[in-house]
């Protein structure tokens, strides 16, 4: 257990934050019961996403693709600040990340500075490419909560075959400057996770994964199943372990997703992703925004997360949620955790 991240989680909290927070598990459970949405309290978590673009070619991502349907490009301070003058109260995560890598936007370590002040725990994810000395040091300056370093390998050959064109050495390096400036500014925080993506090609690391977060510094180690787009016929990235797949393969041949798809989803009611244009989209599995509820730039946060289209799109989760095409590859209860 990583008390002093769970520690300063809580640190966030206030009271006003823990009211809202039962009111919505108690509006869930009373929608579940009843099939019908209702809703009393502001989210306490939501993803913003500082960017779309990417240097890697990842090829199951729409970033690495280049594959968006919807806008590209990067979160300006003016929608980052309208966003949170209206969260900001019910706030208790922010994790500045949907798709792209963050630091490609020069602006990411102001605005998670601007969130650090109003006592709100903050994270990332990246592939670390571009932390060099003085971007790792304001990393640490900023007040970043969590750092989440994707390292899908523990040689180049590996990692490249998922992480096209990225180099191992440079996410060393930069976790190296992180952990050094960390020590050097007397900070325990960020909090830093090595994310695992387990592949095909990647799943003989595992071990020395760990081993080499250890070495590093690195506070924590998170193994996480892959999303494959088109599952049902097999890919080569599928793990021969089926516990590092979140798919099971069927006597005919094909792939099915292991969870039972459930007519219900707690993350309707306590999250969001705002897009970096200021889309309001309902979870991270929306990548190209297709289920659009609401747009910051026309409408208050409230008057979205409160209004119609939202209300009916939870119900339809409640009724049908194997109708919703972002939900039929949903991870919830098929991600592995693994800590050392």
């Amino acid at each position: 257990m990583h008390w002093r991240d769970t520690l300063n989680l809580v640190s966030k909290l206030n009271f006003y934050k823990l009211r809202n927070a039962f009111r919505l598990w108690y509006s869930y459970h009373m929608s579940k019961k009843w099939k019908v949405a209702r809703m009393k309290g502001m989210p306490f978590s939501i993803s913003i996403e500082p960017t779309t673009s990417c240097n890697l070619r990842c090829p199951e991502c729409p970033s690495g693709l280049r594959s968006f349907s919807r806008p590209i490009g990067m979160l300006a301070p003016e929608t980052f600040t309208q966003m949170l003058s209206q969260l900001k109260d019910s706030l208790v995560y922010m994790l500045f990340y949907f798709q792209g890598e963050p630091y490609l936007n020069r602006q990411f370590l102001d605005l998670v500075k601007i969130a650090h002040q109003h006592k709100i725990y903050t994270a990332t994810s990246t592939n670390a490419h571009y932390l060099d000395d003085a971007t790792a040091k304001k990393t640490v300056e900023s007040g970043l909560d969590r750092l989440i370093i994707s390292i899908d390998g523990t040689s180049q050959s590996t990692y490249e075959q998922y992480r096209i064109g990225g180099s191992l050495q440079k996410v060393i390096d930069g976790t190296k400057n992180v952990v050094k400036w960390k020590k050097e500014l007397n900070s325990s925080t960020p909090h830093i996770i090595f994310q695992f993506l387990v592949v095909k090609p990647n799943e003989q690391d595992i071990p020395d994964v760990f081993k080499l977060a250890k070495e590093l510094g690195v506070d924590e180690v998170k193994l996480k199943t892959a999303q494959i787009y088109d599952y049902e016929n097999g890919s080569p990235l599928i793990p021969d372990n089926p516990k590092y797949s979140r798919y099971k393969k069927l006597p005919t041949g094909f792939y099915s997703i292991k969870n039972k798809l459930l007519n219900q989803c707690w993350k309707m009611w306590h999250s969001c992703v705002i897009t970096w244009d200021g889309r309001v989209v309902p979870c991270c599995f929306d990548k190209d925004a297709t289920h659009q509820l609401g747009k910051l730039k026309q409408n208050s946060f409230r008057s979205i997360w409160m209004g119609e289209a939202y209300q009916t799109f939870r119900s339809k989760i409640l009724k049908s949620r194997n109708e919703i095409d972002i939900c039929t590859n949903c991870t919830e209860g098929t991600k592995v955790w693994a800590e050392e």
